[in-house]
């Protein structure tokens, strides 16, 4: 019987809600919050402490006990030391995905079932499974689905690709039914008014407001390179280093009349290709390859029983979903082959694929195919304004 949950408790109105929902519903509830990264921003406040701060009010005001745990050695091996390999190769990392997998649903759910004497951990990510909260009822032959969120805007199972079925079958989503409007009426209904109107973390937790630049300096010694002109060849500036720069990214170089893009990085010869125009061909391509994937439940039953299956795909969490075919390769990667060409994909980042509101799971994408540029390469040079 799961009387016992205990909740992650980031300091913020998702997670809030989240305890209060499961108290209303009977369960024991307690709070953990989680410690992964700890220095200073540029004023001199620690976030870490801030959350904790919030953490500690909530926790007060929902009149439940919290406790701390600290991962701070294991998101640096795990995650961020992993992240730094992945900008020096050029490629474009996902510390999100990578924290859920390794810290959010494995370390930290350990702690929580073992060390607390939790039944099951619940956060405040918008998603949902096929369970909800009947976790004693699991099919263990059939698994648990990862389903998308009732808020498509918010949904978050895009961060949740690579979880395992072992983490999901003891997880409770129970803001996943709800718009993030209706989760901060809760919130203001509760008397939570200081933390419905808190606002919103966005992008990587240990950056903040820095500039990237500036951050990633401080952890990778610049080297520098050139920018070269992918049809001419010719040098047009310098940089200071690959781990600055991702595909599809805008090139702000000195003397130029146009604006340039980031389209190929070569950390070997530490060049990286420029092209004039948010839509040069070349960054459009309408396959690409990737390693072995992850499948949160089951791999799709005509992957290996026809060597390729059908899904919808995207890999970013604002883009919508894209039909494609998934092929096996030998290498038990998967070539994807996408119902369109699709703008910027970049090595490092994940491929999530989706059969209607099931996240199925996610492969890292090692290469894009050909880009349109490179299979039209003729015809781009007689009419370069018509794929422009």
């Amino acid at each position: 019987m799961i009387r016992k949950v205990v909740c992650g408790m980031s300091g913020g109105v998702d997670s809030a809600v989240t305890a209060l929902i499961l108290k209303k519903r009977g369960y024991e509830v307690t709070g953990l919050f989680m410690r992964n990264w700890d220095s200073v921003n540029e004023k001199g406040e620690c976030q870490a402490d801030l959350d904790l701060e919030d953490a500690k009010y909530i926790c007060r005001h929902l009149d439940i006990p919290l406790h701390e745990v600290n991962f701070i050695k294991q998101y640096w091996n795990d995650v961020f030391s992993e992240l730094l390999k992945d900008y020096q190769k050029g490629q474009t990392p996902n510390p999100d995905i990578m924290c859920n997998k390794h810290i959010k649903f494995n370390l930290f759910q350990k702690y929580a079932l073992e060390k607390l004497n939790g039944d099951a951990i619940a956060t405040g990510h918008y998603a949902r499974t096929d369970i909800g909260y009947d976790l004693d009822t699991v099919d263990e032959k059939k698994g648990v689905k990862l389903l998308t969120a009732a808020d498509s805007v918010k949904d978050q199972t895009f961060f949740l690709c690579q979880i395992s079925q072992n983490g999901l079958k003891k997880t409770i989503f129970p803001i996943g039914d709800l718009s993030k409007h209706y989760v901060r009426k809760i919130a203001l209904e509760a008397g939570l008014e200081k933390i419905a109107k808190k606002k919103e973390s966005m992008g990587m937790c240990f950056i903040g407001s820095r500039n990237f630049h500036h951050f990633i300096e401080e952890y990778i010694e610049p080297k520098e390179g050139v920018f070269r002109d992918l049809e001419t060849g010719k040098e047009v500036g310098k940089h200071k280093g690959v781990h600055y720069w991702t595909r599809g990214q805008r090139a702000s170089l000195a003397g130029c009349t146009q604006p340039y893009f980031i389209i190929d990085i070569n950390s070997l010869t530490n060049d990286i290709f420029v092209a004039h125009g948010t839509n040069h061909p070349a960054l459009f391509c309408q396959t690409f390859f990737t390693e072995e994937p992850h499948w949160i439940r089951h791999p799709p039953r005509l992957l290996y029983q026809d060597q390729m299956f059908d899904a919808y795909f995207r890999f970013q969490h604002i883009h919508p979903l894209v039909k494609c075919t998934a092929t096996l390769t030998g290498g038990n990667g998967l070539i994807v082959s996408l119902e369109r060409p699709m703008r910027a994909i970049c090595p490092g980042q994940y491929a999530v694929f989706y059969n209607e509101d099931e996240c199925l799971g996610s492969a890292k994408i090692l290469r894009p195919g050909p880009s349109l540029y490179t299979l039209n390469y003729k015809e781009y040079i007689d009419n370069p304004k018509e794929f422009r």
